[in-house]
């Protein structure tokens, strides 16, 4: 039996990561050549776009520090007023508000302009100017010569780790401007502190540059923190625009696929019955003609043309009902008419139906049936089709002499099974996919002088998956070929549980109608004295 049929496997593209390897490799590439563009037009060798978003967080992390710096300011201009002269103090500490206030409305001006790549290294020049000049002007109060005792040492020491450890933290996003802000007082109170010439002193200046050098490399890996939250960040939304992307273009394709769908199943009905009424026509006069209703043909072979003519009529009718069968499973649309279905007697009919072709071609069936066999809840019209197409291949593709099986039976499982098996021409193996595909024909079907349409085996095939079966065929070159569909245990009546007789009456609103009654006690009925 080689009839063609439906076929999942026989274009599998390989699983794994095949598929998309050349995706992600040209991901890889375009993501080396734009970090190397942007390396080329950035001024920190980072990507143009975190250039303006570190300055952004620049600007805002001074903006909101500026009461503290404020406060700083005033303290050390309090505290040195004690020491020097109050109106050097109260000089320096104005001159100093004065730039923080500069810095203050620049980076509000900043935040207030659009993005843009000149605009950025401009600001970026223009804040590293500006925190050059704030680390000078603290280190012209921290040098000034208030006494060289241990005290005045160890508070000008105090005050340098202060300045430097909020101006790192306040520029941690721009280093180069965290560095103007910090060496330039580092420097000048190692260098006032060497000169001096006392062992303490060679300490303290050893611990003002120790700590500059902490200080730089803390603010080091905050500004690398910071890039790599900004680098992620931009990958996620990366990989947020491809998943969008991705999803509009499937959308598109599901939409296209839906419509395509819609047009076939309309052509497929338009066709069916555009093709129907002529054929009813031509079946209805062709049978008038074969039968001579109206008298003998005059010509002794018209009859044979006549029958001819009736015969391709109900092949080609059969093809359409079949075609349009394929298409309701495909498209979702076929519905079950699911009742108690002896499946047994469902095979014997089709037998009988058949007997007179496989006689004909001197074929004998041989049925091996389990008596006692309950009814199974199913499509008896969907059961019947998979039986005939099944047996109906056999009988085309056994040769003259040869036999077939029918066989149902209790699977392992507790369900029910039918076999059909034949002593044909076999299937080759490579050609069991291709018989298991819409329209698909094997070589000994294609060489038959009885060709089909390629629909019988899919069409079973699904008909079996919609009631929750398998679907098996097996096959040997000049050997022959079994097919075997099962039917699981849950739609055996047996294997539903009784009625009890003490159940507690129904209320109103979950009253059963009296037709649903009927069905209910005829499917109960059919089940009871089945073998458990």
């Amino acid at each position: 039996m080689s009839n063609p049929a439906e076929k999942p496997e026989v274009v599998q593209l390989p699983a794994g990561p095949q598929p998309t390897a050349p995706v992600n490799n040209r991901r890889v590439a375009a993501q080396r050549v734009r970090e190397a563009r942007d390396r080329l037009t950035s001024t920190s060798g980072t990507r143009p776009a975190f250039d303006a978003e570190l300055l952004r967080q620049y600007a805002q992390t001074r903006l909101s520090a500026s009461y503290v710096v404020m406060l700083l300011v005033v303290a050390t201009g309090v505290l040195f007023g004690l020491w020097m002269q109050p109106l050097i103090a109260g000089a320096w500490t104005v001159g100093m508000l004065c730039i923080h206030a500069a810095i203050i409305r620049s980076c509000a001006r900043f935040l207030g302009e659009p993005a843009s790549l000149p605009a950025t290294k401009k600001w970026r020049t223009r804040f590293v100017l500006l925190d050059l000049l704030y680390g000078l002007c603290w280190t012209a109060i921290l040098i000034h010569p208030a006494g060289r005792d241990l005290a005045s040492n160890t508070l000008m020491m105090f005050l340098m780790l202060l300045v430097i450890a909020v101006s790192s933290m306040l520029a941690a996003s721009l280093p180069i401007a965290a560095l103007a802000a910090t060496v330039p007082v580092t420097v000048a109170i190692a260098v006032d502190l060497a000169l001096n010439g006392t062992f303490d002193n060679y300490v303290m200046a050893l611990l003002a540059l120790a700590a500059e050098g902490y200080f730089a490399l803390l603010a080091h890996r905050l500004h690398s923190t910071t890039l790599a939250t900004l680098e992620a960040r931009a990958e996620k939304d990366a990989l947020i625009g491809e998943l969008e992307q991705a999803k509009a273009i499937s959308d598109e394709a599901r939409h296209r696929a839906e419509s395509a769908n819609v047009a076939k199943s309309r052509f497929l009905a338009q066709m069916s019955h555009e093709l129907r009424t002529p054929l009813n026509a031509i079946l209805g006069f062709s049978e008038v003609m074969k039968s001579e209703i109206f008298g003998a043909h005059a010509v002794a072979v018209y009859k044979e043309y006549s029958a001819d003519i009736h015969n391709s009529g109900v092949h080609l009718l059969n093809l359409i009902n079949e075609i349009l069968d394929l298409s309701r499973i495909e498209a979702g649309r076929y519905e079950l008419n699911e009742e108690a279905v002896a499946l047994v007697h469902v095979v014997a009919d089709c037998h009988h139906l058949l007997k007179l072709r496989a006689s004909s071609r001197g074929i004998t069936i041989h049925e091996v049936f389990e008596q006692g066999m309950p009814r199974i809840w199913g499509d008896e019209r969907a059961v019947r089709q998979v039986v005939l197409n099944l047996l109906s291949n056999s009988i085309k593709f056994t040769p003259q002499g040869g036999e077939i099986w029918l066989k149902v039976g209790w699977t392992a499982s507790g369900g029910q099974y039918l076999s059909v098996k034949d002593t044909g021409s076999g299937i080759a193996e490579d050609e069991i996919p291709i018989v298991l595909a819409s329209f698909g024909q094997g070589s000994n079907s294609i060489k038959s002088a009885e060709q089909g349409a390629g629909l019988g085996l899919p069409i079973a095939k699904s008909l079996i998956d919609m009631h929750g079966g398998t679907f098996t065929l097996k096959s040997k070159l000049r050997i022959g070929t079994e097919v075997i569909v099962t039917f699981p245990p849950e739609r055996v009546m047996s294997a539903l549980a009784p009625m009890s007789e003490e159940a507690p009456p129904l209320q109103p609103e979950t009253t059963e109608t009296d037709d649903r009654k009927r069905v209910r006690r005829s499917i109960m009925g059919a089940g009871t004295g089945l073998r458990e």
